[in-house]
């Protein structure tokens, strides 16, 4: 069994309060969660109204399978036109 974390490092220049930022934050979350399957949960400070830090785990049989789910979440969250995604990194357990 293999655990996949993916740590994900996003920007959001358009927020203007925390209001605006959890909006992002909840959304992207939700699509990441309809569309992989996988858990997401928001780490770092929530007062930060112009960035955020998820991290999102999937868990498999394959490494190569969850890598590739993995980079399919990076380059989802890459897409978004909320938030930018400044960095990432994935770790296998």
């Amino acid at each position: 069994m293999t655990i996949g974390v993916l740590y994900l490092d996003l920007a959001m220049p358009e927020s203007r309060s925390l209001k605006d930022r959890r909006r992002a934050v909840k959304s992207l979350k939700e699509r990441i969660q309809n569309r992989f399957n996988a858990s997401v949960v928001e780490l770092g400070d929530p007062d930060l109204w112009q960035s955020a830090m998820l991290a999102v785990c999937i868990i498999g049989n394959d490494v190569r399978h969850v890598n590739s789910q993995l980079s399919s979440v990076a380059a989802f969250a890459g897409q978004d036109h909320r938030a930018v995604l400044t960095d990432y990194r994935i770790e296998m357990l």
